[in-house]
């Protein structure tokens, strides 16, 4: 398998953590990663448009030569075939609070932090649009708010006691936040307590790079 990607991408990145997760705990992914350049718009080329038509990242190419071309899907399947060390979580209840938890941070902080990215220095060129961006800064705290109270209680992960897709998630979130200057409120402590001790792991510091 092949993923292609562009570091600090949030979506690339949260697949990415992901697999540097899985791997630390001991799971087996066989695939490698290209790089597909944003800037200089090799996204827009018809080799990436072959892969995904709509020309974001990432992608993964199956063994097969088939594609997946949303990241939620390509870590539920990755998850399917390297079930341990389980990341989605082992019972049904569990899976469940792990993918509440994923969507909170994924449409609650990544979409938003990435919607004011986009609205006011976009990297991909995409014109400034003030209402979007304070639109989405009013969104923002929301979900900031709800995580917080969650890590309140002193848990190491999101979800608790093991990391699950919803760090690598809100990692990603984070980091586009830091890229594009997305000021996160230093209020919330809990949530700033995990992003300093998240970032100190060895998987996220092989990805991340803010």
């Amino acid at each position: 398998m092949r993923l292609y990607f562009f570091p600090v991408a949030p979506n690339p990145t949260k697949v990415r953590l992901y697999i540097a997760e899985k791997r630390a705990g001991g799971g087996k992914l066989d695939l490698t990663e290209e790089l597909v350049n944003l800037p200089e718009g090799e996204h827009r080329k018809p080799a990436h448009l072959a892969r995904n038509p709509f020309g974001r990242l990432p992608v993964l190419e199956l063994d097969d030569g088939s594609y997946l071309t949303e990241s939620l899907a390509m870590i539920e399947y990755l998850e399917e075939i390297s079930p341990e060390p389980a990341m989605i979580g082992r019972t049904p209840l569990e899976r469940a609070r792990v993918r509440e938890l994923e969507r909170i941070a994924d449409l609650g902080v990544l979409v938003p932090a990435a919607r004011v990215v986009h609205a006011t220095k976009s990297p991909l060129g995409l014109p400034p649009s003030p209402e979007v961006a304070a639109l989405f800064r009013r969104v923002l705290p929301d979900a900031c708010k709800v995580l917080d109270d969650r890590l309140s209680d002193g848990r190491p992960f999101v979800a608790g006691e093991r990391p699950t897709i919803a760090d690598c998630t809100l990692a990603a979130g984070l980091q586009f936040a830091r890229f594009g200057g997305v000021a996160i409120d230093p209020a919330f402590s809990h949530l700033s307590r995990w992003d300093t001790a998240y970032r100190s792991r060895e998987p996220a510091k092989a990805v991340l790079l803010l």
